[in-house]
């Protein structure tokens, strides 16, 4: 089977060239560039592999160096690939071996509590150091808020606090509670501004300790607390409930259990704000290569497969927002600050670690770009006079 066919027939816009193991040029697609980007394929067996199962092996090639980029880099190449794919499958090939690892996920994997942890140490427990390096300062670790494109990533960070904040429709001494509450940016900021009474919850020891020792650097320790503990652990009663960032670690066998466990902790007049990545398609399944290396556990919803367990849950959805681009312009921050700082991240880790995180954010980055990823922001309530008849109270 010829690798030039194949990708002939996918890339209509600019293009590149494959030179194979065996020295065997292809173009792919009209190159525009006079010099155009070379994908150099150093395994024989990538000429099958990028046929049958790119979505997995490329990345694969990509980090263990086995692939290399010349006339170009990472990002300028995807952008092409990208652009081209769009929001469908890659090919025919890659689609059914994707059902086939997406069924057999769904049927053995099994978020319980303990696994739970276990995928979130994967990811989150790596080092305090490497986060350092491309994240805000407060550690936000999900998409920002870009009001404008050039926004800084702090200021786009702080922006999508207080855009959550309004949400909220917080009011002084309520009870809050922040499910996967990260580093504890958005909880400590609740309770600095609002006067409320905050518990963040996360299964990650790192950022638990973290938090903490923040909150009391900031002396909000009587007002804000964090806890290592799963969401289903909880039997409290909270005015507001705020997720950011979790619900694509919950899994698909347990979102009527997430949101069941929502209506129960809130409060009659209680009001939630659940802010997730999601898919503008219908349902598919998770990225290989993502779940292999990245998020164990992870996968990012369609709309339709959170809107019925919300309806079953007793919840009424009174607001969702459909953030498009902002991932996008966040992961281009996060990636232009990680690649800055290369020579501290190879003192921490080895040029494999390196590239499996350059094509982690670049990879991401493409797929808000041009793909089919976005990000929902759910705000729930139990009653119709929870928070006010016009959005005007967030603007």
């Amino acid at each position: 089977m010829d690798i030039a066919k194949i990708y002939n027939k996918l890339i209509k816009e600019d293009g590149f060239i494959i030179i194979d193991a065996n020295n065997k040029k292809y173009v792919i697609g009209k190159p525009i560039k006079e010099n155009p980007i070379i994908l150099r394929l150093l395994d024989k067996k990538l000429n099958y592999k990028l046929i049958f199962s790119p979505d997995l092996y490329f990345g694969e090639a990509y980090t263990n160096g086995s692939l290399k980029i010349e006339n170009g880099n990472l990002t300028e190449f995807l952008d092409i690939v990208f652009k081209n794919f769009g929001r469908g499958e890659i090919n025919n090939f890659s689609y059914i071996l994707n059902k086939i690892r997406g069924t057999y996920r769904f049927l053995t994997n099994f978020n319980l509590i303990s696994k739970s942890k276990k995928n979130v140490a994967h990811h989150y427990d790596i080092s305090e150091k490497l986060y350092d390096l491309f994240l805000d300062e407060k550690r936000q670790y999900s998409c920002a808020y870009f009001k404008n494109d050039n926004d800084s990533l702090e200021t786009a960070q702080n922006n999508k606090i207080q855009h959550i904040i309004k949400k909220l429709n917080l009011s002084p001494n309520q009870k809050v509670l922040d499910i996967g509450s990260g580093w504890g940016g958005l909880a400590i900021e609740i309770a600095k501004s609002s006067k409320c009474e905050v518990l963040g919850i996360t299964l990650s020891k790192n950022q638990l300790e973290y938090s903490i020792k923040k909150a009391k650097e900031l002396n909000l320790e009587n007002q804000v607390s964090f806890k290592m503990m799963d969401y289903r652990e909880l039997n409290e009663k909270f005015d507001r409930v705020v997720s950011v960032g979790m619900f694509e670690h919950v899994g698909r066998k347990f979102y009527s259990k997430y949101f069941n466990t929502i209506s129960k902790l809130l409060k009659k007049d209680g009001v939630a704000l659940i802010h997730t990545i999601g898919s503008v398609n219908p349902p598919r399944d998770p990225h290989p290569w993502i779940t292999k290396y990245i998020f164990p556990g992870g996968y990012t919803p369609s709309l339709s497969e959170v809107i019925k367990p919300i309806e079953n849950s007793g919840l009424i959805i009174s607001d969702i927002e459909v953030l498009r681009m902002h991932y996008a312009h966040t992961l281009r921050n996060w990636k232009e600050r990680f690649l800055n700082k290369k020579d501290r991240v190879l003192n921490m880790f080895d040029e494999k670690f390196f590239r499996m995180w350059e094509f982690y954010l670049t990879g991401c980055e493409m797929a808000f770009k041009w793909g089919d990823q976005v990000v929902f922001q759910f705000q729930l309530t139990k009653n119709y006079t929870s928070v006010p008849n016009t959005r005007d109270y967030i603007y």
